[in-house]
């Protein structure tokens, strides 16, 4: 996961502009939210899922070494976003102030919109429709924003448990599913290969989300680099304020060994590997 990590920061510096390029200041809010840290799961998940299904180095620099970046410019945009006083409210993010906060509401929301762009502009480098399609499904109405909208829908009033998946499943998930099946249709994989990866994608993401609830909870606001408590100032829907903690947990690591089976009888993969991760993460 280092190896992976590492690779997107590298590809991250390169494809952001600099911030001695005009305009200076929009450019330095971008590259202080994205240069921040955090795990890059998501590229990681795309350059796992490329080489299980056997894409090659030889192709990299023109496909997942385009998307990689791509999928966490999005992902990060999404954050500087979210954080705004519109959304969420919050003052932290990856142990640092909110790109609103270091900058000011207009250039992080720019910054936000600036990323998205480029995010796209990569993507199309790729020489791939299908996975323009793939991260602009993951990204629209009926993935993140539509999440995004339904959770801000079901602040302060109870909400069902099917509801509160289907906003996790939108919010969260679908970019972490469109992350596993970028990488897979770079790769060319077969149609019951992509099938199985985004069932595995959709469990692993929803798995993130309800984990992302029980940490915002119980969670070390050290280790996660964000407040902690966020859910319940804002009244938001979550897995635990609808059916408790225990269940919660009980949910997860069924999703979790349920992403697991996805590769019953296979010897150990980064796939495999990232799914225990996101299981166990404390951050």
């Amino acid at each position: 996961m280092e190896a992976g990590r590492l690779l997107t920061e590298r590809l991250l510096d390169e494809f952001i502009p600099s911030d001695n390029d005009d305009p200076q200041l929009l450019h330095r809010a971008m590259r202080y939210s994205v240069m921040a840290g955090g795990k890059r799961l998501r590229p990681i998940l795309a350059q796992a899922a490329y080489e299980y299904c056997g894409g090659t180095s030889e192709g990299a620099a023109g496909t997942i070494h385009k998307a990689m970046p791509a999928i966490e410019m999005v992902h990060t945009y999404s954050l500087i976003h979210d954080d705004l006083p519109c959304m969420d409210d919050d003052d932290l993010r990856r142990g640092m102030p909110t790109c609103h906060k270091k900058f000011d509401e207009a250039t992080a929301t720019l910054a936000g919109d600036a990323l998205h762009v480029i995010a796209f502009e990569l993507m199309a480098q790729t020489g791939s429709i299908d996975v323009v399609l793939e991260l602009a499904r993951a990204v629209g109405t009926s993935g993140m924003l539509g999440g995004q909208m339904a959770d801000i829908e079901a602040e302060g009033r109870p909400v069902t448990a099917e509801e509160i998946q289907a906003i996790h499943r939108r919010k969260t998930g679908a970019l972490i599913r469109g992350s596993v099946r970028v990488g897979a249709i770079l790769a060319a994989a077969d149609s019951a290969t992509l099938a199985r990866l985004t069932d595995y994608g959709e469990k692993i993401g929803l798995a993130f989300q309800i984990i992302d609830d029980i940490l915002d909870i119980e969670g070390d606001q050290k280790l996660l680099g964000k407040s902690v408590g966020s859910d319940t100032r804002h009244q938001k829907a979550t897995y635990p304020a609808a059916m408790g903690l225990e269940e919660s947990r009980r949910q997860a690591a069924n999703l979790i060994d349920g992403a697991l089976a996805t590769f019953v009888e296979e010897e150990d993969n980064m796939l495999k590997w990232l799914a225990r991760y996101i299981g166990q993460r404390e951050r």
